[in-house]
């Protein structure tokens, strides 16, 4: 059973390293001259803060695949929309760093927080535990939210054949 725990556990770092990975020579290049507010967070902090939430969020998924038996029927809404969120998740590094389209990766995150609420909300009919271990990945995503609000707005899109 161990190895269901660790691979549950895992997934969400998948996505969250290749995000990473695929875009890591974009942030500080095009990232660090982004105007952003005050209150962002240090660069530094980013992948500690994803390290724990990816964790926390995989073992809570994990949660909850065994307490409803697996791959069951009853499965199909609350890790369907966990699985929603997750390629969300996913997609927004490619949005925001790769494409560098703001906007969309403001779409993304809205519709982000809306699944991680309705997975949430889903889970703790099932296990109070495992939707308590997405508290902290909501607040994170709240702030991100916000800081990707901000940076929308502050960083208008330069319009094509316009230069400085």
């Amino acid at each position: 059973m161990w190895a269901y725990t660790v691979g549950f556990t895992v997934l969400p770092h998948v996505g969250g390293f290749l995000g990473w990975f695929i875009n890591r020579k974009a942030i500080p290049v095009w990232y660090e001259k982004l105007k952003k507010p005050s209150w962002c967070p240090p660069r530094k902090m980013f992948p500690v803060a994803w390290t724990v939430l990816y964790t926390g969020m995989g073992y809570a998924s994990y949660l909850i695949w065994n307490d409803l038996g697996g791959c069951s029927s009853k499965a199909i809404v609350p890790l369907g929309l966990y699985g929603a969120q997750l390629a969300l998740n996913w997609a927004w590094p490619p949005l925001f760093f790769g494409a560098r389209n703001l906007k969309m990766a403001l779409i993304d995150i809205l519709c982000l927080d809306v699944l991680v609420i309705g997975t949430m909300c889903s889970w703790y009919r099932i296990n109070k535990i495992a939707a308590l271990l997405m508290v902290p990945y909501l607040g994170w995503l709240a702030m991100a939210t916000c800081l990707t609000i901000h940076i929308w707005k502050d960083n208008p899109e330069r319009k094509p054949g316009k230069s400085e």
